[in-house]
Formats: C-alpha cells, structure tokens, sequence
C-alpha cells in the first residue's frame, strides 16, 4: 500500500502512513482547525481596524499558500492575534488598510530574503524557557479569554488576546461580571460540547478516528443548540452568538489589485519593515512551540517557514488580506486533533474557502460557546500543571524566564509579553556567560607557574570576571595564559590580558602570553 512520510531529516520508522491513515486523522483535523480559526479570523480582522474579508483571506492563503511551502507538518498559519496592535496603528498612521495591505506585500518580499538568506539560525538562540512560557501563556489566556464566550457573554471578539480590551473591559474585570451577564442557551450548548471533550476519552469513541473529539463536542453543541428552542423559547440562541460570516460578495470584492502608488511613500516601507520583524519573530517562536507540540518530534527548517511566511504575505497583500504568521491558537488545535501531516493545514484552507463562498448558513448554526469550548479543552493541555513543576524544578534561571513570559503575556498582550520575555531572558543567559570563568585552570594546584587556558569562546561577556581573577592572583605569581585552542578573542578580552601583562611588572608578576594575539592599534 501506498505510504506517505514526512520530509527528510525525521524519523521514518514511526512516521510513514497510509493514505486512509493520513485521510482518517487530516482531513477531520484539518475541519476543526477550520472551524477553530473562522471566528479567530473574522475576530482578529475586527481587532485590527481592517475589512471582515481580511482575515479570510489571510486565514485562506495561510492555508493554500503557506501550508504547501512549510517544512512543519502541524504548524498553521493565518491572521494572529500578536500583531493586531500593529496592524491597528498602521492603519492609523497611514490612513487607509489598503496602504497597509501593500506593507503586507513588501513585507512578504522582506520574509522571501530572509528565508534565502538562511536568517532562520535565529531561532536555534531562542530561550527555551521563553517558548515554554509562551505555550503555557497562551493556555492560560484561551481559558481565561474564553469562558465568557462559553456562557454566551461575547462583547469581547473572538482572537483578542490583550489584557486591556477594546470594550473598556480587562481579561480579569470580564470574568468577574459574568455572573450578572451569562445566557443559559449558550451556556448548555458550551458546556455540552465541554462535556463531550472531558468524556470523549473513556468511551468506545476514542478508539475511532475519523471524528476527533473536538468535532464531536462542536457537532453535540450546535445539536443541543437546535434543540434549545422546543425546549424553552427563550433558551434560543441568537445570531449574535453564533458564528457571523461577511456576506459572500463582500469576500469577492475584496480581491482587488493594491495601488502601486503607495510604494513610493516612506512611511509604507516603515511598517513594512517593522510587519516583516514581528511577523518573522512570531513565526519562529510559533515554529519552536509547535516544534514541541508534534507528537512525532519532527523538526521543521526554519529558513524555509520564512520563505513559505513571506510567499504568504506577499500573497495576502496583493489580494488586500491581513498579515499571516505561523499560530499557536491553531497549531495547537490541529496538533490535539490528531493530525499527521501538512496536509491538515492546507485543507484548512479549503474548507475555509468553501464555507464561506458556499456553506454560510451551515457555518452560521454553529454557536460560538461550542467552539469556546475546544479552545477552553486546548487552553487546558496547553497548561498542565506539569510544566510548571518541570520549570520551577529546573532551577531559577529557568523557571524565572518561564513565569515572566507566562505573566507578562497574561497581563499585557502577546507582542510585548512575548518581548518582555525575551529580555528577562536574554538577560539570564547572558548572566550565565558572564559568570563562566573566562581563564581556566589546567596546571596542577599548587604549582610555582600557574596556568591557564582562555575559555572557546573568549567574548566581551567573559571580561568581568576575567579582571577579577587576575586581580586575585597573588603578588610574586608565575602566570602561563594559553589562548591556542580559543576559536574567539574579542578585542575586550585583548584588552584586558595585555593590560595585565603591562603592569604585571608593578606586583612582581612574571606573566607569558601564548597564542593570544597582539593588540592592534585602532585606526
């Protein structure tokens, strides 16, 4: 039988499938990843100040355009949350939405050469605690974001992920007035559709596979939705809770050519760049994360995740679509579906395409609280409390960087949690290069000539505590400093040994300098 395995590079004896086991876990996969990102597309376009079909169109190109060209098999790309604020202030800044979709454009022109480039190594020096921490944050802010949707209260759109919301409301303020603000038809759809994603495990369902359970829990809640009404009149379910597509003709007038004359203006090539940064650093946390998340530990290329993001916005501007970045919402989602392959993520696109050109009034039954419901189910395995235990017992310069993403992601907003969370640790992993000693020792102790060895990497960070171990050495020393087996001097490190070799004379020092080259004079 015909068997498809992943790209090269991973494992194959435990990753090639059939075609029907490829089928039988992607394609019902790849349909919630759908359902999951239509009310995240349709929320975030609505977040960003720009057109409803902009984030269908960024949620169909992530899938037909991107899906093809990455290297991540559970990765899916699409309009994000974290660059809302971005997106927002552009169109501010530069007066209409189609200047921005021409940002876009660039942008994806930007992405295509850093792919070609190879800039993707960046991701390799991206704190591990930092990615954890983002993971585990974007758990906590699905469960905290979405329990108001779940029992019907939905003034906040769905894709929001800011601490302070447009509607004047904080994520913590909201959830403290659910009490006065629930619907009960809501309510029972979501909490039906919670039900099925808690029990879905312990029943001859789970040993099927061509319905997922989060499938199951948004089927079971539009049912218990249709169902409302003969029950109670006043348990039906209104149309502004449930899913709320564009009109089809408004999707298809907004395929449009941008206006070549914004390429002549600066400030469009200012947001370019600064859409073509936050979305490639978005991509490659997202990447890492999901790295984690397949269950079949594939690693995807990274220079290539940016050349198949930058064919996507390149795409996206043209037809007058948001930004699209890789996204932990949804990867999230397909990974606890079950897919296999990228397949998923391009289907996702498909049927994306299809429902809204063609099946509006099926999508428009579904009411928003059953698809609260599996964000909630993945917000959960997003944040078990496992994580927390590894992190905390992995010592400080872990756990520290990890609760600082975690809370500044929460308590701010995504961008700048996940920033903020780059600094504490940057900060951390520096601290530790600083404390490395810079000389070690390879005499034997006690020896009348001491000898050292410059650490491989002998860079500015190391200079501190080099000037406090050669302040240390005692009056009268014979010192030995090898640099022969240093792959890296900076000019600091220099610096600071002929500097010592100079005045060693002043406290009887008798110093020899081997493989450590001359100070050259600055021109």
């Amino acid at each position: 039988m015909q068997t498809i395995s992943p790209v090269s590079g991973a494992p194959r004896a435990s990753t090639s499938w059939s075609v029907v086991e490829v089928l039988s876990s992607d394609v019902p996969s790849s349909i919630v990843v759908s359902l999951v990102a239509l009310p995240l597309c349709l929320g975030i376009a609505l977040a960003s100040g720009a057109p409803l079909y902009a984030g269908l169109l960024a949620g169909v190109v992530g899938g037909l355009i991107v899906g093809p060209l990455s290297g991540s098999h559970v990765m899916v790309s699409g309009p994000a949350a974290g660059l809302t604020a971005v997106v927002l202030q552009a169109t501010t800044k530069l007066g209409t939405f189609s200047a921005v979709a021409v940002a876009v454009a660039i942008a994806g022109v930007l992405q295509l050469g850093l792919g070609l480039a190879r800039a993707g190594f960046l991701a390799r020096y991206l704190p591990r605690s930092v990615i954890t921490g983002m993971l585990t944050a974007i758990g906590v802010l699905l469960i905290l974001k979405q329990v108001p949707h779940l029992v019907g209260y939905d003034a906040d759109a769905e894709g929001e992920l800011s601490f302070l919301q447009p509607d004047g409301e904080t994520t913590l303020s909201e959830l403290a007035g659910l009490g006065s603000r629930f619907l009960v038809g809501p309510m029972l759809a979501g909490l039906s559709a919670l039900a099925v994603l808690v029990v879905w495990p312990k029943t001859p369902l789970a040993r099927q596979r061509w319905v997922p359970p989060a499938l199951g829990a948004v089927l079971v809640g539009t049912a218990v939705a249709a169902g409302l009404p003969l029950l109670s009149p006043q348990w039906a379910i209104a149309s502004t809770h449930r899913v709320v597509l564009p009109p089809a003709a408004d999707v298809v007038a907004g395929f449009s050519l941008p206006d070549v004359s914004f390429l002549l203006r600066g400030d469009v090539w200012l947001v370019a760049v600064t859409l073509a940064v936050v979305a490639s650093l978005e991509t490659l946390l997202s990447l890492e994360a999901t790295d984690k998340l397949d269950r079949h530990r594939r690693r995807a290329p990274a220079d290539r995740e940016l050349f198949a993001q930058g064919a996507g916005n390149l795409l996206s501007g043209l037809l007058g679509g948001l930004p699209v970045t890789g996204v932990i919402v949804r990867s999230s989602a397909n990974a606890d579906a079950g897919a296999k392959t990228r397949w998923s993520a391009i289907l996702h696109g498909v049927w994306l395409l299809i429902a809204v050109l063609a099946l509006p009034q099926v999508l428009e039954a579904i009411p928003l609280s059953a698809l609260a419901a599996v964000l909630i189910h993945t917000g959960f395995k997003l944040t078990p409390p496992s994580v927390w235990r590894g992190a905390w017992r992995a010592g400080k310069d872990t756990f520290l960087p990890f609760a600082a993403t975690v809370v500044a992601i929460v308590f701010t907003d995504l961008l700048t949690g996940i920033c903020l969370g780059l600094a504490v640790g940057t900060a951390f992993i520096l601290r530790e290069h600083a404390r490395a000693p810079a000389l070690i020792p390879v005499g034997p102790e006690g020896a009348v000539l001491k000898r050292f060895a410059l650490s491989r990497q002998a860079t500015f960070l190391a200079r501190p505590g080099m000037e406090k171990q050669l302040a240390e050495l005692p009056e009268r020393s014979r010192v030995e400093i090898d640099g022969r087996q240093t792959e890296r001097i900076d000019r600091d490190v220099l610096e600071t040994l002929h500097a010592f070799a100079a005045g060693a004379a002043a406290r009887d020092i008798e110093v020899r300098l081997v493989g450590v080259p001359a100070l050259e004079a600055r021109s």
